[in-house]
């Protein structure tokens, strides 16, 4: 008897993602749902500001308009769409759906799920302390949601809602709901629900499970015609991913690796509304071209708060950037820096204007993202990039004025820009607390074309320990007097990086299960701390994932205020991992990759000291 399965596809990582994915999904056989993901903090705020100057926008409108073209094909297939495209007016989303699908002629219901708009309650909230700092929180915000979890997207779907919208919601949900209302889980069956989030965050991000981002880029084809990712779930939470036939990119064990390690912290607890996950035992076989296999997902009771996220104003920020040719480029770029900061601060000064409240000045092309492991000493064309904060818009106009003018006054071979001039822009902050799930979900509502559904609800017990420690992996022996040889990370591992918040993730997988013990015994915390001393990282955390043979660091307050307050080229730590795998590792001959760079010099533990 074939195993019971259901087929969800990845439609989009972020508002702004390509309108390809859609059509791709929508023609592969035996597809049943498409989930989209549109939310990052920072949306939320550019929708805020939207639904604030007119009260029928806040949410995606490119999600409706893209659906208003596929309609007559949705409708034929019967596909599902579960979209968090809401965003902090998901009743508007969802009435403008209605009005396409009407004037199309046809008939789909549509489901709304509302509740997590907190800033109604911000009065009540008001105490509630910043999750990691601790800090007060501000008396003007710009938007206050909480992560909802799966539960009102199933009882939509129960409904007999088509299309799903849903304001902020935990990205993995939109799977998970399909999940629990096609095959009834319970809401305490925590491994069923564990791997059910765990196929949400593989195709959360789309094309990022597909051969986005792969290390081994060079083996991914077509990235024109990249192949969104599908996930095809069985009733017991083990699942394989695929993309559609004749479609580029690539399924592989390395990508769907490198997608299960982005940005989850502690894989024992990745807490989640509906569970806490434990991936640590996850594996990952290759079953097929463009096919692998996912299983060993554990889950246990989730924490008795949500996650909400707020967004505030705290002032302004602008970010400019020009070109500079020729020998000593880089001296040159950060000389001019150096000169517009200082003069554009004196004249601040004499204003008797209040100075800016941080600068950043960063030589691209000069390996700046490295720090004192930069290479790029003799680079002959260097973008220079400069942004400030500042309390008053007119500050920052300054600066962009002043530091176009270094284009007649300072180096020689600046270039670039011409007349696009950056604007000045409002400085967004992120501000995360934890709340009573029980006020929350009393506010929690669902309604599919106007009728009112009930939510399922479960008990829900704190979990046992939301830090648990991650097992060592099973013992490899390491022989004591071999000749070593140092072989390049790259070429032992895969490995991907991003945030959370104003923290940064780094997930490193070995290629092969021989590697690992010498990756790990290298890549040590203080190691890793080390190589990003230039970020002053407050900590650095790592964690182990003996299932895929994998390890993940989180490097805590490292990103400058985080993707969206940082002033930073690489504001959410993507380039990361890449600055990681170059990191040389200690190897013994017999294991050098046939196609290695690997040291000339070979060095011998337990004979003579290892150069680290």
């Amino acid at each position: 008897m074939s195993r019971r399965t259901i087929s969800i596809g990845g439609a989009s990582g972020f508002w702004g993602d390509s309108s390809i994915a859609l059509p791709q999904l929508l023609q592969h056989d035996g597809i049943n749902y498409i989930s989209f993901d549109y939310l990052a903090e920072v949306t939320m705020s550019i929708l805020a500001r939207a639904r604030a100057k007119d009260a029928a926008l806040g949410y995606a409108t490119d999600f409706v308009a893209l659906v208003a073209r596929h309609l007559p094909q949705i409708a034929e297939r019967g596909v599902k769409l579960i979209a968090n495209a809401g965003g902090v007016n998901p009743i508007a989303c969802a009435e403008a759906l209605r009005e396409r699908i009407a004037a199309a002629g046809l008939n789909l219901r549509v489901g709304v799920v509302t509740g997590d708009d907190l800033l109604p309650m911000q009065a009540h909230l008001q105490d509630c302390r910043e999750m990691f700092s601790g800090a007060e929180m501000p008396s003007r915000l710009l938007s206050l949601n909480a992560y909802l979890g799966a539960a009102p997207i199933a009882a939509a779907l129960g409904a007999g809602a088509d299309i799903v919208v849903t304001g902020r919601c935990v990205d993995s949900a939109t799977v998970l709901g399909a999940c629990i209302h096609e095959f009834g889980w319970s809401l305490e069956d925590f491994d069923r629900l564990s791997g059910g989030s765990l196929a949400g965050h593989i195709i959360e991000c789309g094309a990022q499970a597909t051969g986005g981002l792969f290390t081994d880029w060079e083996d991914v084809k077509d990235w024109a015609n990249i192949g969104y990712p599908i996930a095809i779930i069985d009733e017991d939470g083990a699942f394989d991913v695929v993309k559609p036939a004749g479609t580029g990119g690539l399924v592989s064990t390395g990508t769907v690796s490198e997608q299960l390690v982005y940005e989850i912290g502690d894989p024992a607890a990745y807490l989640l509304p509906d569970v806490t996950c434990d991936w640590r035992s996850v594996q990952i076989e290759q079953v097929g071209d463009d096919r692998v296999r996912v299983t060993g997902a554990r889950g246990s009771a989730p924490p008795p708060t949500y996650k909400a996220s707020a967004t505030w104003q705290d002032g302004y920020r602008v970010g400019a950037t020009w070109t500079i040719v020729g020998e000593a480029a880089a001296g040159k770029a950060a000389k001019v820096g150096e000169a517009v900061v200082s003069r554009v601060s004196s004249l601040l000064s004499q204003a008797g204007s209040a100075p800016f409240t941080e600068t950043s000045i960063e030589v691209l092309g000069a390996e700046t993202s490295y720090g004192a492991g930069s290479r790029a000493l003799g680079a002959r064309e260097v973008v220079l990039k400069i942004a400030a904060k500042h309390v008053e818009p007119k500050a920052l106009e300054l600066l962009v004025r002043e530091f176009t003018s270094a284009g007649t006054s300072m180096a020689p071979g600046f270039t670039g820009m011409g007349g696009n001039r950056p604007k000045v822009m409002p400085l967004v902050r992120l501000f995360s607390i934890a709340v009573d799930k029980a006020l929350v979900d009393e506010h929690r509502r669902v309604e599919v074309d106007g009728q009112s559904v009930a939510i399922s609800s479960a008990p829900s017990p704190p979990s046992t320990s939301t830090e648990a420690t991650s097992p060592a992996p099973a013992p490899h022996d390491i022989a004591e007097k071999i000749d070593l040889t140092l072989v390049p990370l790259i070429e032992l591992a895969w490995g991907r990086s991003g945030d959370k918040g104003n923290h940064a993730n780094i997930g490193i997988v070995a290629r092969r299960a021989e590697y690992l013990p010498y990756i790990r015994r290298e890549l040590q915390s203080d190691v890793v701390a080390r190589l990003f001393d230039h970020y002053a990282p407050a900590d650095v955390q790592r964690f182990d994932l003996p299932g895929i043979g994998g390890l993940n660091f989180l490097l805590t307050d490292v990103l400058g205020g985080g993707g969206i307050a940082s002033l930073r080229n690489d504001p959410q730590g993507k380039g990361y991992a890449q600055i990681l795998l170059g990191v040389d590792i200690p190897m013994p001959v017999g294991l050098v990759p046939p196609t290695s760079h690997a040291s000339a010099s070979p060095h011998a533990i337990g004979a003579q000291h290892v150069d680290r």
